[in-house]
């Protein structure tokens, strides 16, 4: 028999499971919740004595109890915060569980408290900046601020007025105090359900597992399973008999397997350039290459910035990818400079030392005597569009167009970024008269697509100067993905449209 144990995230208790419990145990299943000490239906406790070794404490208690009949497959199901205490008691009990489902939750890791999984950059800026104290509470989010836990979306009015109501506060401890692991929790098979309204979806993900991400591509290697709700954070009360089948589609072994490395085939990221682009010389400075063209010049120059994040250790780097350094060379032998630039978004916190990158190596591919400082092009791909922002924002006189390629252009809400800087929705409105291309995938991802149409109809709305090229069948990366024609016309549509502009 398969028996769950529920665990739920941050401020909510067992409640939240009424109606999935309700569904997998019409299914066949054996349920349990695990009720956290301090969070309402817990164990009654000093709340200043209540950290995460004591809720690692509370789901070793379920684990114990239900272990103790023979023949039954304990499947635990962290949620949120859940899965901190339920990585805990798997590390500690690794023979007893069957299965660990990471419900909407990040990977915890040995000595790293759950607090870096909190998705508000400046409330865990807040929360860490206590010295260390893991004494009182943190109180239950207002009715308005649950986003900054997650993504509410799929939530009736009244779910999240039961939400707000039930909520009760987070002992600190629980949060601040690292997790501790001895390494046996890595044998234990798992699987992810990812809430695509609150974050990445599985194509996102083998993106990230393609780009060389280490912990990613553990999870590849390690055969880890994937789901995908197209929800927000708490898919229990959003959609609780998709989440019950997808549990116990689960339990039983199903989801989606990652491709690794060691598939015999390359990653999308390293495939050919769609377009047979005659090879150019390149020249290297910092982390910076120029694609030069032929004649003195000077020339107008197109710069390329990257998505992200890359890890650091990816090899090769971004500016030689098949796609950067095929649009390089293909502008170049139009008559502008190409130049590809590396910068340093590593993370989704590092976008402010990311855009310090982009902003030098605009300011070296200006200086260059063989290149036009007055007229450059930027044009940005994938997670390099919230740095579109502060050129949208404030538009230098000698930025003749920007262009983007199947753009993030609102910080996805697993994101966490505060803040309204890298947030090009906002700043399109102080664009003025610069002309914006963007290449939109008509096979986009959901979760990145909604923040172009919420870009384009902000667009319009405030009378912005943007043309779209669209891909009808192309994916995100579908120059390396779909070298169909129409893949191939769109590509030198929106070049000529920038070129266009440029010299214009």
């Amino acid at each position: 028999m398969t028996v769950f144990i529920l665990v739920a995230g941050a401020f909510t208790g067992p409640y939240v499971w009424e109606d999935t419990a309700a569904r997998l145990t019409a299914e066949g299943a054996e349920v349990h919740t695990a009720a956290l000490t301090g969070l309402g239906e817990g164990p009654a406790g000093p709340v200043d004595a209540v950290d995460l070794e004591t809720h690692i404490a509370d789901v070793l208690a379920v684990v114990d109890r239900v272990g103790e009949a023979p023949g039954r497959d304990i499947v635990l199901v962290g949620h949120g915060y859940g899965i901190h205490p339920v990585v805990g008691a798997a590390d500690r009990r690794a023979g007893a569980i069957a299965r660990i489902v990471h419900l909407d939750a990040g990977m915890p890791q040995d000595g790293v408290p759950a607090l870096a999984a909190v998705p508000d950059q400046r409330l865990r800026e807040r929360l860490s900046g206590d010295g260390g104290a893991q004494a009182g509470v943190l109180p239950p989010p207002a009715r308005d601020a649950w986003p900054l836990w997650g993504s509410t979306a799929g939530l009736s009015e009244a779910a999240l007025d039961g939400l707000t109501v039930l909520a009760a506060p987070q002992p600190l401890g629980t949060l601040l105090q690292p997790l501790r692991l001895t390494g046996a929790v890595a044998e234990v098979p798992a699987t992810g359900v990812l809430c695509t309204g609150n974050g990445p979806g599985i194509e996102l993900v083998q993106l990230r597992v393609d780009i060389g991400d280490p912990a990613l591509v553990t999870l590849a290697e390690r055969g880890v399973t994937f789901f995908e709700l197209p929800t927000g954070h708490w898919p229990m009360l959003s959609c609780p008999a998709e989440l019950a089948e997808a549990l116990l589609e689960a339990a039983a072994g199903g989801g989606h397997r990652l491709t690794s490395a060691d598939s015999g085939q390359p990653p999308a990221h390293l495939r050919p350039f769609l377009l047979d682009v005659p090879a150019r010389t390149r020249e290297r400075t910092g982390n910076t290459d120029l694609y030069l063209p032929d004649g003195p010049g000077p020339h107008p120059a197109v710069v390329f910035v990257h998505g992200g994040p890359v890890p650091a250790e990816a090899r090769p780097t971004p500016r030689d990818w098949p796609t950067l350094t095929g649009y390089a060379a293909y502008v170049a032998g139009l008559g502008a400079v190409g130049a590809t630039v590396d910068h340093r978004l590593h993370a989704v916190t590092d976008y402010e030392r990311a855009a310090e990158d982009v902003a030098a190596a605009v300011e070296r591919v200006r200086a260059d005597p063989r290149v036009d400082g007055r007229r450059i092009a930027l044009w940005f791909f994938s997670g390099g569009g919230p740095l579109t922002a502060d050129w949208l924002a404030a538009p230098p006189e000698w930025l003749r167009c920007l262009a983007a390629n199947y753009p993030i252009l609102v910080p996805l809400p697993g994101w966490g970024l505060s803040g309204t800087r890298f947030r090009p929705v906002e700043a399109v409105s102080h664009a003025g008269k610069l002309p914006v291309v963007l290449v939109r995938a008509g096979r986009e991802m959901a979760e990145i697509a909604v923040t172009v149409e919420e870009f384009l109809t902000e667009a319009e709305h405030c009378g912005a100067d943007v043309e779209v090229v669209d891909v009808p069948e192309g994916r995100h990366g579908f120059e390396t993905l779909d070298p169909t024609d129409d893949a191939r016309e769109a590509v030198r549509r929106a070049v000529d449209a920038v070129l266009t502009r440029l010299t214009a």
